[in-house]
């Protein structure tokens, strides 16, 4: 799969890399199903799962996979909820995977930097349909790109035609390197435009980079300051962060992260990296059942955006040659049992995380600890979200 149709299937942060598991990657697996788990969360939101549950199915399908660990959270539309686990936490230790633990979640990121700009468009401080340059002017000009001629709107829904600085970052930089966002957006800047803005549909993290630098001249305040006190703090995700300055660690109890930057080499562990190269667009840190918990407050309530607001983020094109549609920092996708659900996804070098929530309160989130590579694996994560959410 080349970089453009993966960019287009997989809303992931970091560049996929291509080749197969490893006969080592692929031992480590078989050996970490013997230690399989399922779990069932305190009452009084927890239900007794069944004897054959299909997503502990689905998880420990992906371990035999190859994935090293899997973790879900499931919440029925009556609020009930269960976590799962699959595999170990450790590939040196064997340690057990933490329930619900934390993980980088990638580009869901996109989803709260969106929630912050409505909800600064609903006091008044920006219009969508302003250009960039109201905002940042003079930043954002390159070949066949110009900040005047590009909306606010069009960042958030990945129709600006501005080009991804990603592909000029090494994944082995990631451990160490600190980017500025300014040093990101101007990676991208030397790259010519993709098309002109509003003409289709491309993903580019550099979109989410230039929203967040919007927030902070317009609020005058720190990024993760501005969605720490509109968005995590207001609804109560305990176990949600945006990492500070130079913090490479995942705080609480967390299954390591693994990724292979080149072709046939082991699975390296990759937990601890500096977070700055995706900042805006996917720094964050939470666990499944913190975003199952965000995804359903701003889709099934007022508490973070109105619902004009709502309707904004909800107003999607589509993902050429996918089912999938994008609106504002929000994507919709069909569920096989009818309908779709709305989520994002976000995958960084470790960890990728997919899942959503449907109109009929049913939220599901699961997370692997290395990104697949393989058809097969990266369905195989989709099916568990869509089994969790239609059975």
């Amino acid at each position: 799969m080349n970089t453009q149709a993966m960019k287009t299937s997989r809303f992931r942060f970091s560049r996929r890399q291509a080749g197969g598991r490893c006969g080592g990657v692929a031992a480590a697996a078989a050996v970490v199903v013997a230690v399989m788990t399922a779990g069932v969360l305190a009452p009084p939101s927890a239900f007794a799962a069944p004897k054959h549950d299909t997503v502990q199915q689905g998880l420990n399908a992906l371990v035999r996979d190859g994935q090293p660990a899997a973790l879900a959270s499931v919440k029925d539309s009556e609020g009930r909820t269960r976590t799962y686990t699959a595999g170990v936490g450790d590939l040196a230790t064997g340690a057990k995977v933490p329930r619900d633990g934390q993980v980088r979640i990638g580009s869901n990121t996109k989803t709260f930097t969106a929630v912050v700009v409505l909800q600064l468009v609903g006091e008044g401080r920006i219009d969508l349909d302003a250009d960039v340059d109201t905002y940042l002017p003079g930043l954002v000009r390159g070949e066949g790109i110009d900040g005047r001629q590009i909306t606010v709107r069009q960042l958030l829904q990945h129709t600006s035609g501005i080009p991804e600085y990603g592909k000029d970052i090494s994944d082995d930089e990631l451990p160490y390197r600190y980017f500025e966002p300014r040093d990101l957006v101007d990676i991208a800047l030397k790259h010519k435009a993709e098309f002109a803005p509003g003409e289709k549909w491309s993903y580019s993290n550099t979109n989410y980079v230039l929203a967040g630098l919007i927030i902070q001249k317009v609020t005058h305040r720190p990024l993760a300051e501005e969605i720490d006190r509109r968005i995590i703090k207001k609804i109560g995700l305990r176990h949600t962060y945006f990492p500070t300055v130079g913090d490479k660690t995942i705080r609480e109890p967390h299954p390591r992260g693994y990724h292979r930057t080149k072709a046939g080499e082991p699975l390296r562990d990759f937990t601890e990296i500096d977070p700055s190269v995706a900042w805006a667009a996917g720094q964050m840190i939470s666990t499944n059942s913190d975003l199952n918990r965000f995804f359903d407050k701003l889709l099934g309530g007022d508490s973070l955006l109105s619902e004009a607001q709502r309707a904004q983020m909800r107003t999607t094109v589509p993902v050429e040659g996918t089912p999938f549609r994008y609106g504002l920092g929000l994507m919709s996708r069909p569920l096989s049992c009818g309908g779709v659900y709305w989520g994002h996804g976000g995958d960084i070098a470790g960890y990728e995380t997919r899942g959503g929530v449907t109109d009929a309160g049913r939220a599901a989130n699961v997370t692997v600890t290395s990104i697949p590579t393989e058809k097969a694996a990266i369905n195989g994560v989709q099916k568990v979200v869509d089994t969790a959410l239609c059975s």
